[in-house]
């Protein structure tokens, strides 16, 4: 199998396009604008090529609005090839979610674990852009949760739509601790047939502004969209809204079988000027909700580089804003582009917001997974509001730690309440976590034991054998399916029967298990001190199993990518050896 385009280190990367005139996308207010939008909605125009710098900016009809548009220089072009050689922009203004990594937690202060379902792929794509840009990624870039749920698993399937899930466990000795165990958490989706499917009713949220005029933002999301737009049936429906300084409607509502039309509205899409996000929003979910389709899936999709400067532009704010949007059954998804200024921690914000998930796409490849083989996974929810939790028997766990899903982690309490939000699972869409446990027996280690009688809880909590003691932990599943209000609930018990040897356990599960180690290296964990890049793509190349797309074979490459930037450091020409990074908290 041949490596992914994507992969390939570039050798020598562009430099950044020539800034381009200062004109801006001057749009009419969202209300007026949409009056006239309804009253007479336009077919899109073919995009008028670019004018000589020397000229004025050409007038570019865009289908139910009336702007002038900056012309742009034309993204690069490689003739037989899916990759799009990224720009590199300055680093420095990327900012990512800030939260420490989960430690081990005493299961006699605290026997339960309880987090919100993720299935956002957003931080392994980014990790791998700038490893295949020689250098190391900013450790709160990588989210080990959503590095391990990037990849497909063959885990068993639920049968019954009526109980969408399938829950399967594995116990393992840790390899990157001497006596710990590794719980390995299986959660996979029931799945839809692409006949059986629901209509999708989609709005495309697109961010024109001036900073997504680099090849590989706003040029590369046309591209992007193009394959989206392949894949709808006739009895679909898209419909495309922009933001710069203001917003527009590029498209309205327009069956899936008119694709020349919705090819034709992509084409003339260009940037320019402001971000007016939180306004591109109203008006997305107005529009949606205008046209919203009671037998449809009905979704706005955002693409973006997370860089709102106009209007609405606080997070808090932009958050409630969508929280609040979700009761009207519209999901939220985004698709995050660009390096330099990326807004990651927003977008990671607003997808969890709004029952939605978060990809990034650094590549046309990128953008044939997310859009294309995943889309079920993506765009059809089979259950809402999908929480988990753990609660370990103190008789066999010391001590537990959860592997990522710092950003989701919820309190106790929120496993039984259905008003708090937690994550959306789509069809046949799989889920994994990964527990790294201390032993009972190795309880010495960790702490004294209590000087006072019932300052400990073991002696009570583990009486004579009864009916579960054999049980290591007992793994809950609560979920909403679509439409309904009271969530339901899955249960499933864990044996306290390890494999004695990780190399028993199945592909599946050791591959996952080294994706997690690799996050966690990446990220500077001292768990993690004593397992070197080459014992981890040692363990993935092992686990490789079928591997029909090359995803598992690129994941070693990239293993042994960042094996040699933590040895020599990184390409001259990419700057300082760890590129700083916001941290939004």
């Amino acid at each position: 199998m041949k490596a992914p385009f994507h992969l390939v280190p570039p050798l020598a990367i562009a430099a950044l396009l020539a800034a381009c005139s200062s004109g801006s996308v001057q749009q009419q207010p969202a209300q007026e604008q949409a009056a006239q939008d309804q009253a007479s909605p336009q077919v899109p125009a073919a995009p008028v090529p670019p004018a000589p710098p020397a000229a004025p900016s050409p007038s570019v009809a865009v289908a139910g609005s009336r702007a002038n548009i900056t012309a742009l220089r034309r993204p690069m072009q490689m003739p037989g090839a899916y990759y799009l050689p990224p720009v590199v922009v300055p680093q420095g203004a990327n900012k990512f979610p800030g939260k420490d990594a989960n430690k081990a937690v005493l299961v006699s202060e605290q026997p339960v674990s309880t987090f919100s379902a993720d299935v956002d792929t957003a931080s392994y794509a980014f990790v791998r852009r700038l490893l295949a840009a020689g250098t190391l990624p900013p450790a709160d870039a990588v989210r080990v949760e959503e590095m391990v749920n990037y990849f497909p698993y063959r885990y068993a399937a639920p049968r019954d739509p009526a109980r969408p899930f399938a829950i399967g466990t594995g116990v393992v000795p840790s390899p990157w601790q001497a006596g710990n165990q590794l719980v390995h958490i299986a959660v996979r989706g029931y799945d839809i047939a692409a006949e059986a499917r629901p209509r999708a009713n989609v709005v495309l949220l697109v961010d024109v502004s001036g900073s997504m005029e680099p090849a590989d933002r706003l040029p590369l999301l046309k591209q992007a969209f193009r394959l989206f737009a392949q894949q709808l049936r006739d009895d679909d429906t898209v419909a495309i809204v922009t933001y710069a300084n203001g917003t527009g409607v590029a498209l309205e509502p327009t069956a899936g079988k008119d694709k020349g039309r919705i090819a034709d509205a992509i084409a003339a899409l260009q940037g320019g000027g402001g971000t007016a996000g939180g306004a591109g929003l109203q008006r997305a979910y107005d529009l949606a909700k205008r046209h919203f389709d009671p037998k449809a899936v009905n979704r706005v999709i955002l693409a973006t580089d997370g860089d709102f400067n106009l209007g609405m532009s606080d997070p808090r704010q932009l958050e409630q804003f969508i929280a609040g949007q979700r009761k009207s059954g519209v999901y939220l998804s985004i698709l995050g582009v660009g390096e330099g200024n990326l807004n990651d921690a927003l977008m990671q914000r607003l997808a969890q917001a709004g029952n939605g998930n978060a990809a990034y796409i650094d590549s046309l490849l990128e953008a044939r997974k997310a859009l294309g083989q995943e889309l079920g996974s993506t765009m059809f929810p089979i259950a809402n509001d999908v929480k988990l939790q753990v609660e370990f028997n103190p008789a066999h766990v010391a001590a537990y730690r959860l592997v990522g899903y710092e950003t989701r982690m919820l309190d106790r309490q929120d496993f039984k309440d259905d008003k708090v939000d937690a994550g959306d699972i789509g069809a046949g869409h799989t889920v994994t976590a990964i527990y790294e446990i201390t032993p009972a027996a190795a309880a010495a280690k960790l702490v004294d034991p209590p000087r006072y009688a019932g300052n400990g809880t073991r002696k009570a909590a583990a009486p004579e054998r009864k009916a579960g003691s054999d049980e290591l932990c007992f793994v809950k599943l609560r979920y909403k399916l679509p439409g309904e209000s009271a969530s339901r609930q899955l249960d499933h018990p864990v044996r306290a029967t390890a494999r004695a040897t990780l190399d028993a356990a199945p592909d599946d599960q050791r591959f996952a298990i080294a994706v997690a180690a690799f996050g966690q290296k990446l990220r500077g964990e001292p768990q993690l001190a004593g397992m070197a890049y080459p014992d981890i793509a040692a363990l993935a190349n092992g686990a490789r199993g079928a591997d029909p797309d090359g995803y598992r074979a690129e994941f070693v490459r990239l293993v042994q990518m960042a094996d040699t930037l933590d040895k020599v450091g990184p390409q001259a020409s990419h700057g300082a050896p760890r590129p700083h990074a916001a941290i939004a908290r």
